[in-house]
């Protein structure tokens, strides 16, 4: 928990300034605690018991004012609570999304599936009990402090018969307190391990019904929701240790002071000071227990716990790690003249889950530089598999990607993008400009060559349909078509060598996807096409069909005779009447 205590630590001294303005208003909110106990005994004393009933409303009247003195007070400690404790959630925030941003777009990374958990609920535990500690430990410090500074004011061998089993209570708690910290840890941890359980059933149910798995997965998760029940028990009885310590803490005082009130009498303490003596441990060093107590010992654990999960999980931002150079090595190659393949997969196999059928076994494909290659099959053959393999967004089981030489499981995000450019089949557009949007992926490209791709893909009509380059985009209004071409035009100016169109002019008329994919194609580098329509395979230099177990390659012509599938694909497609063009803007 060393991390946990530099964090908080290190949030704290950054906010000193925060801290002071807490400390003081907590001052004058503690008021009440400081004096309650002093006035009632004046009043009891010199007031009633005296036959003054003046007297002893004046000595109450006193109390009132301080106890709307410490209430006014309580509103600004709220204040200066929030400026200390805001910030601190901002940082761990970002700290997450940071991580989870890294992890998810990293070559070779995987979606961190607990990533949603820590921002959204473990980022607010840590927010809602660290501002809780902070208010009870500070509360505790300055009511406790305040209690025994007025007991010791009042009768200075009272303080002593108090503070004794305070100080008890407090030392039974404190020695509790490491193994209330395993279960908490226990508990977190469980969670997220039922949270991730339950998620790969969901997302992999349909291969868990293939496979005849259900009995054997909703075990596995039951499992994990027992194991998360039986750590939720055990927390239930850490509860009765905070008990035996409020007990020492709180109670016995109390005990004390009413079995020694008539020895302490007699000894010539006055019926004031023993009341007073008993407020001050009812109203301010009881509660203030109470508080801290159940405060540290419920949030303060799940602040510790949770915190730690986070700075566990999530390193602190940094520079992307390169893979190291080897001193004096050059890359291999065959002709080191010879421009690398585009693309070469060497053994790839992916599946979704340990047990589910592959959905690639063993691929090697080599596209060269400058190729047009299509991708066509059956819906969920594995197209967009391969492309977002290709592209690194998910990582093979086995096997290995090279763009242009370089592996993709090693290369930084920020390289693979100079690399290859995927253009997904839901087009992302964001508010701003047509221009910014266009210019999204190669800022620096001037009008001239923005406007030669807007004409090459034939989006001018949208383009003076939507008020020129200049005109602000709403991408809810545009339809799906729109954003495609939108997207397809971005991706045309994008420096990286390898396009990928993953059904990404699915929207659009035929027409229009032929004048896209030849724009592509004429476009200096590599193009690789998962198909939408059979079209699409015409146009290509190579077809690479999904044929059942065995994925073939070829040209169109030597398909038609070696693949049945793909002679099916082509027979379906060509029977389909081409649907009516639709106006772009209505796609």
């Amino acid at each position: 928990m060393s991390g946990v205590r530099g964090t908080t630590w290190g949030a704290l001294r950054a906010r000193r300034r925060a801290l002071g303005r807490l400390a003081a208003w907590s001052v004058a909110e503690s008021l009440p605690a400081l004096l309650s106990g002093l006035l009632v005994a004046r009043a009891v004393d010199r007031g009633f018991l005296a036959g003054q009933l003046g007297t002893g409303l004046a000595w109450l009247a006193g109390l009132a004012v301080a106890v709307l003195v410490g209430a006014s007070a309580t509103g600004q400690v709220y204040r200066s609570l929030g400026d200390v404790v805001e910030p601190f959630r901002d940082e761990l925030a970002a700290r997450v999304v940071h991580a989870a941003l890294r992890d998810a777009t990293r070559a070779g990374g995987r979606p961190d599936s607990a990533a949603v958990a820590r921002l959204t609920h473990q980022v607010e535990v840590v927010r809602d009990t660290f501002g809780g500690l902070l208010l009870v430990v500070r509360g505790f410090l300055f009511t406790a402090g305040a209690a025994l500074l007025g007991l010791l004011a009042l009768a200075p061998p009272l303080a002593g018969a108090v503070a004794a089993p305070l100080l008890v209570g407090l030392a039974v708690f404190a020695a509790a307190l490491p193994a209330m910290v395993a279960h908490q840890r226990a508990q977190v941890a469980a969670g997220e391990e039922l949270g991730r359980s339950a998620a790969s059933a969901l997302a992999g149910h349909r291969d868990v019904v293939a496979c005849g798995a259900q009995d054997r997965v909703v075990a596995g998760v039951a499992r994990r929701v027992s194991a998360q029940a039986d750590v939720e028990r055990t927390l239930a009885r850490m509860a009765a240790l905070r008990s035996l310590s409020l007990g020492l803490g709180g109670w016995l005082p109390v005990v004390v002071l009413l079995l020694a009130a008539p020895w302490l009498v007699r000894q010539g303490l006055s019926t004031g000071a023993v009341l007073g003596a008993l407020v001050y441990v009812t109203t301010g060093l009881q509660p203030a227990l109470h508080a801290v107590v159940q405060g540290v010992g419920g949030g303060g654990l799940r602040y510790a716990v949770t915190l730690d999960r986070i700075l566990r999980t999530c390193p602190p931002p940094g520079p992307v790690p390169r893979p190291p150079a080897v001193p004096g090595q050059a890359p291999c190659r065959a002709d080191p003249t010879a421009a690398p393949p585009a693309v070469r997969l060497r053994g790839l196999t992916f599946r979704y889950g340990p047990h589910a059928r592959p959905v690639l076994a063993d691929l090697t494909l080599t596209v060269a530089d400058g190729e047009h290659l299509a991708v066509v099959g059956p819906s969920g053959a594995g197209k967009s598999t391969l492309a977002a393999l290709v592209a690194g967004l998910v990582p093979p089981e086995s096997g290995t990607v090279h763009l242009a030489g370089t592996p993709v499981a090693t290369t930084p995000p920020e390289a693979l993008a100079r690399l290859r450019v995927l253009v997904p089949q839901e087009a992302y557009v964001r508010s701003g400009t047509l221009a910014d949007n266009l210019r999204y992926l190669h800022p620096e490209v001037d009008d001239a060559t923005v406007a030669a791709a807007v004409d090459a893909l034939g989006a001018r009509p949208l383009v003076t349909r939507l008020g020129g380059l200049d005109a602000e985009l709403d991408p809810a209004a545009l339809s799906a078509g729109e954003r495609q071409l939108v997207a397809a035009v971005r991706a045309y100016l994008a420096p990286a060598p390898l396009v990928i169109l993953d059904e990404a002019t699915c929207h659009l008329d035929p027409t229009l996807e032929a004048t896209v994919e030849r724009a592509f194609a004429r476009r200096p580098g590599t193009l690789v096409v998962i198909a939408h329509r059979i079209s699409s395979a015409t146009r290509a230099r190579r077809v690479l069909v999904f044929d059942g177990d065995r994925p073939l390659v070829g040209t169109h012509d030597d398909l038609l005779a070696r693949s049945p599938t793909y002679r099916e694909l082509v027979g379906h497609w060509q029977d389909v009447a081409p649907p009516a063009r639709v106006p772009l803007g209505r796609v």
